[in-house]
């Protein structure tokens, strides 16, 4: 430090809460759910539990960032730290609340249709994989016509006898007629793809790295295959966690 005519050099105490950040919890824990939040969220926060003797935190705790609220931003865009921080209905002192804010928006936000569309056509493939026949259609062959809602209990009873049953028993009126859908139609295998390259492109990272054919393009060795990792999902986040916590409200100034 400058003392008004040399540089001194003064001790400074020492940071130990980097080998535990939660004294409750494992670094493994915190840092995953940090990364969670951001991923999700585009922010998280660590709220400071001590100090040392200086003033700078000794410990930290996650507040989840589902159930955190900030008053003077309603996002999904985080453009500076808050000012006004509530959690579980109890606003906190801003000061004692480390605010990470990721360069990337969260995916909750960023593309609401992407995530709505692999929820349902996982929703779909499942209605079909619990289906031991091909879907098809009921057809009454005769008899007095059934109404809307008689021909709706018909269809209801069959597929709950066919659900259970490998057999199912219709009357000589009503015939049974399998639709031409193989296996993997049923199951949306292409739909499955492409919304599976969707979601890889969404968070930013390479295809081949979540099981995704690519055709040509592969990658030589595990190493670099880590590497893309590093260089095109995780840096950003990282880099942010890393940065957030050298700042000025953390660490003494150059540390």
């Amino acid at each position: 430090m400058w003392n008004g005519e040399t540089m001194e050099k003064i001790p400074e105490a020492p940071r130990t809460w980097l080998r535990r950040i939660d004294p409750q919890s494992t670094n493994v824990f915190t840092l995953s759910f940090l990364f969670d939040d951001l991923f999700f969220y585009g922010r998280a926060f660590l709220y400071i539990t001590s100090r040392t003797a200086d003033g700078y935190p000794a410990s930290f705790t996650r507040l989840p960032a589902a159930m955190v609220q900030t008053l003077d931003q309603a996002g999904p865009v985080w453009f500076a730290p808050s000012k006004q921080i509530v959690f579980q209905g109890g606003e906190l002192d801003p000061a004692n609340v480390v605010q990470f804010l990721s360069p990337i928006q969260g995916i909750v936000y960023m593309s609401t249709q992407t995530v709505a569309t692999a929820l349902k056509l996982e929703g779909a493939r499942y209605r079909n994989a619990s289906s031991a026949i091909p879907a098809g259609v009921l057809k009454q062959t005769g008899g007095e016509p059934l109404g809307a809602q008689e021909l709706a209990d018909l269809a209801a009873s069959f597929d709950a006898a066919r659900m259970t049953n490998q057999t199912a028993a219709l009357n000589e009126f009503v015939s049974y007629h399998e639709t031409a859908t193989s296996p993997d139609k049923m199951l949306l295998i292409d739909a499955a793809e492409f919304q599976s390259k969707d979601l890889a492109r969404l968070c930013n990272v390479p295809l081949y790295l979540v099981g995704i054919s690519t055709g040509s393009y592969a990658y030589t060795t595990s190493a670099e295959a880590r590497m893309d990792l590093w260089t095109f999902g995780v840096r950003a986040y990282a880099d942010c966690i890393a940065q957030t916590l050298s700042m000025n409200n953390v660490l003494p100034n150059g540390t």
